[in-house]
This record gives C-alpha cells, sequence and structure tokens, in this order.
C-alpha cells in the first residue's frame, strides 16, 4: 500500500519524530511511504527507505499562498501514484492539505486543542474565539486521528467535533529504545531525578523548580533542555543552582533517561507525552502531573504516580514518595504503543473502502 504524510517541515519536535517513525515502521511491514513538506526545513533525518520530497515553490501562509500550495501538493500527489492514504499533521498542513481536496485524507491531532484554545482565551478572548471556529471549520467534516484517547475526548467534547475520530498512539520501537539507552553519556555521577523537555511555558519548569525546593534528598536534578538565560534565571532565584544540572538538549536522550531513579513529568497540558512512555521502556519510574492528556491512559496502572497540575507541594511529596519507594513498573502495559501495533491500525485505515 501507499501511504503519504503531508507535514509543514521536519524541524519540530515530537509530532515529527512520531511520524518519521510511523513512515519508517510502514516501510518494513512492505508498503511504500513519502512525506510532502510544504516548507523546506529539515532538522530531522529521514529513515533512508521513506521517501522525503518538498512541495515546490514559496507561497506564504496566507489565505493565497495557502491555496496555491494545495494546488502544488495535489499536483505532487497524483505524479507519485495515488496514496491509498493520506495523513497530515498540525494545523497549517490540516488546512493546506484539506484545501488540495485529497481522496482518503486523515487529520491526525497530537495536542489538546482546547487546552491551547483556554491558554489563548486567558490573553485575548477574540483570538480564541477565532481560532476555536477556525478549528471547527476545518475538523468538523473531516476524519480525525487523535494520539490519545484524551485527545479523542478533547475533540468531541472541548470543541464539540461529532465526526469520525480513531484514536491511534505514536509508534515507539522499544527494541530500539533500550539499544540507545546503552550507548555512553556523560551523565552526573551521583543518583539523579531527571526532566526532558524545551524550555516553554507549557512544561512547567517553574513548578518543577518550586518542588524541587521541598524535596529534601540528595539527589540531582538534571534537565535536558537549553540553557536558557531565562531558566538560570529561576534557578539562581530559588537557591538551586548546586542542585540542579542543566544538561542542555541531548541527541539521544535515552541514556540520560535510563540512568536516573525518578523521570519527571510536570506540564500543564499535553497530547500523547512521548517521555513517559521512553521512561517506562527504559525502566525509570516516571511521575506526572494528571494533565489533559496521556499520563492517566499511560500511567493507568499506576496512579499513585500522578498528582494535580500547579501544586508544587503535592508534587515534592509525590518525588519524596517515588524515591523512597520506587513504583512497580510491571503493572504498566504499552503494548498498545509498539510500532508494529501502531503501523497496524494505520493499515486497517487505508484497507477501507
Amino acid at each position: 500500500m501507499r501511504f503519504a504524510f503531508v507535514m509543514t517541515n521536519l524541524a519540530g519536535g515530537g509530532a515529527e519524530k512520531a511520524v518519521l517513525k510511523l513512515a519508517d515502521r510502514l516501510v518494513k511491514r512492505g508498503h511504500q511511504a513519502q512525506i510532502a513538506l510544504l516548507e523546506n526545513r529539515i532538522e530531522h533525518a529521514a529513515p533512508a527507505a521513506v521517501d522525503v520530497a518538498v512541495v515546490p515553490g514559496t507561497f506564504g501562509r496566507g489565505w493565497f499562498g495557502k491555496r496555491l500550495l494545495a494546488r502544488r501538493l495535489a499536483a505532487h500527489l497524483r505524479r507519485s501514484g495515488a496514496p491509498d492514504l493520506v495523513v497530515s499533521t498540525l494545523p497549517f498542513a490540516d488546512e493546506v492539505a484539506s484545501l488540495a481536496g485529497l481522496p482518503r485524507h486523515w487529520c491526525r491531532i497530537a495536542n489538546t486543542l482546547s487546552a491551547e484554545l483556554a491558554k489563548l482565551d486567558a490573553t485575548s478572548s477574540a483570538k480564541a474565539r477565532r481560532r476555536r471556529e477556525r478549528y471547527r471549520r476545518l475538523y468538523g467534516a473531516r476524519p480525525l486521528i487523535a494520539v490519545s484517547g484524551g485527545v479523542a475526548a478533547d475533540l468531541r467534547d472541548g470543541l464539540g467535533l461529532a465526526g469520525r475520530i480513531e484514536t491511534i498512539p505514536n509508534p515507539f520501537d522499544f527494541a530500539a529504545i533500550r539499544r540507545a539507552a546503552a550507548e555512553p553519556c556523560a551523565r552526573p555521577q551521583g543518583p539523579y531525578v531527571v526532566h526532558v523537555g524545551r524550555f516553554a511555558p507549557q512544561k512547567r519548569h517553574d513548578l518543577l523548580l518550586d518542588a524541587w525546593a521541598r524535596v529534601d534528598t540528595g539527589h540531582t536534578l538534571v534537565l535536558l533542555t537549553a540553557a536558557e538565560s531565562r531558566l538560570q534565571s529561576m534557578i539562581a532565584a530559588r537557591g538551586l543552582a548546586s542542585r540542579v544540572h542543566v544538561a542542555g538538549f541531548q541527541a539521544n536522550p535515552y541514556p540520560w533517561i535510563a540512568g536516573a531513579d525518578l523521570l519527571v513529568l510536570c506540564s500543564d497540558h499535553e497530547g500523547l507525552p512521548n517521555v513517559l512512555i521512553e521512561a517506562l521502556a527504559c525502566g525509570t519510574p516516571a511521575l506526572s502531573t494528571d494533565c489533559p492528556s496521556g499520563p492517566r491512559e499511560i500511567l493507568a496502572a499506576c496512579p499513585d504516580c500522578l498528582v494535580p497540575c500547579s501544586d508544587a507541594p503535592a508534587l515534592a511529596a509525590a518525588i519524596d514518595r517515588c524515591l523512597a519507594a520506587p513504583p512497580d513498573l510491571a503493572r504498566v502495559d504499552l503494548a498498545a504503543y509498539d510500532a508494529d501495533a501502531v503501523a497496524a491500525a494505520y493499515e486497517r485505515l487505508a484497507e477501507e473502502r
């Protein structure tokens, strides 16, 4: 079968990496997979067997530019051979692919859109209202793939969408993760707790540092993120310079995750937090805020590893508890996230007629 994935570019994070992994797995299962990019920005290396092509032309993101780009995208996919399934990811690519009138087109939703709208509403209710209407027009009459049950529920209840929504998570090659985790890295010598995530309001480094100031432990807190000046100021303001190590972005974070005694996620919202699944695959206990969405699904067998959002004392207490008595990882079932199980779900969609 032929699969086509439409993306804005390959310069982002989790969503782009997930599509690359999915395309690679589909090729390994005997299919053809191509990724059509709407911008010539490629920062993630694609697997050799996956065809990555940039749709020619630079038209901008305005009303006229999106329609010209949609025509180019449709022509590109026609020349490549009619796909059995077209999947776009993230709103700009979703809109261009929708304007192209592509047959057998599904939009893959990787975030809780109502959480994004709520944040926008706090600063501009008019902008939030316009964006909500844009999402309803874009996604209301189109089949959707949600990366978690929480995202699916958000689309139905938060946006009021009544169309078909299939829940298919991101794919994970657990054997490859464990191999990568065995590679050497310059991690700290002593015991540590790790947090993996870009420095952004959603990730709540402020909450994590507030909680860490309350934790009574000899562990170091290791942050796998760029050494932003604002982050360094936050650490210094709390008197945590000797207890926090900013390790920077790591192309291979798995040895750092595997060497930790605990991974902490403290976001306000997610779609499907890959890092929780990756930590469990590495054999590292994980603790998370009970944010929308994903953590409650992943850690369903370990409800004691979930804490309320924006509650530093509760997060600190949970860190202390998990370090003193690590949760039993054998209770967690990751089978639904296996790359072959995920690829098989996409195959079933492609086989529909």
